[in-house]
């Protein structure tokens, strides 16, 4: 049960990576324009363009690092590391998920991420998938032998 979870939060964490080195390549779908793209999925206030590509390929980085870790919660792919820092970085990445989706229903959230339609997606889809995420990262931390 614990490695089909690993490889489902595996699976939704590296296409979010693989989206974000689209985009640093300069892709624009799921929009039209860059500026378009950057209004739905950056959504700061008076966004007009993408981040650098540096900026997406740094966290499409971050998020396929992220992606490989529920596989090596499970025991799916053995550590480079001591299995401590696995068990005490579990935590850590769960709250962050947790974290970014709680975020998107604080004011300060949305006073600097206001732009349409990211604001929408964001109370819809992003925060609901990010707190999705936590979950499933933290409910790994029950799945982890010592």
């Amino acid at each position: 049960m614990i490695e089909a979870l690993a490889i489902q939060l595996s699976a939704i964490v590296f296409f979010i990576a693989a989206l974000h080195a689209y985009w640093g390549l300069g892709g624009v779908w799921p929009a039209d324009s860059a500026e378009q793209l950057a209004k739905t999925v950056v959504g700061r206030t008076n966004i007009e363009k993408m981040p650098t590509p540096l900026a997406c390929f740094s966290v499409a980085a971050l998020l396929a690092f992220l992606a490989a870790w529920p596989l090596f919660c499970a025991g799916l792919l053995r550590e480079p590391w001591p299995r401590l820092y696995t068990l005490l970085a579990d935590p850590l990445i769960a709250g962050g998920f947790f974290g970014r989706g709680i975020a998107t229903y604080k004011p300060g959230w949305r006073y600097h991420f206001s732009e349409q339609p990211f604001a929408s997606l964001d109370r819809r889809v992003y925060a609901p998938l990010c707190l999705l995420l936590g979950v499933g990262y933290g409910a790994l931390m029950f799945g982890i032998a010592p």
